[in-house]
Formats: C-alpha cells, sequence, structure tokens
C-alpha cells in the first residue's frame, strides 16, 4: 500500500528541494511540479520519493499529518 505524506519544504537549491516530515528530511526533484514550489509549501511525492508530485494547501496537509501522527501513535500503544 502506498501512502502520501505531506512533506514541508525547508530548503531550494535549483530543482531540488530539501522536504522535511515527521522529522525526516530527503532531496527531492520540483521537476514534475506544475507551479512553483517556495520554501515553506507542502508537497506529496512520488516515484520512491524522487520527486514532489503535487503542491498541497497548508491546511490540508497540516490536517493529514495531524490524522497521521494519532494513528502511529495508537500503532504504537
Amino acid at each position: 500500500m502506498c501512502m502520501a505524506v505531506p512533506s514541508r519544504i525547508v530548503a531550494i537549491d535549483g530543482q531540488t528541494a530539501t522536504v522535511e516530515a515527521f522529522g525526516r528530511e530527503r532531496q527531492t526533484s520540483l521537476m514534475l511540479l506544475d507551479e512553483e514550489a517556495l520554501v515553506g509549501d507542502y508537497v506529496i511525492l512520488g516515484a520512491g520519493g524522487n520527486f514532489a508530485a503535487e503542491k498541497v494547501p497548508q491546511e490540508t496537509a497540516l490536517a493529514t499529518l495531524e490524522y497521521l501522527s494519532g494513528v502511529l501513535a495508537d500503532g504504537l500503544a
């Protein structure tokens, strides 16, 4: 099963972004996005995390991250 976890852009260098989710950072390409991405934007990663597939509104991203945090906490209890 594939789960789309919103990741926040914390740095951009050309077409490569450093994104963060749940305290983990990774590098991803911004080449596939239809619109400009800025530091602070949230994206969904595709292709094994190698590419940002789409931007998501901050409100949606934060609600999703809060929900996933609860699911993870329940699973660890």
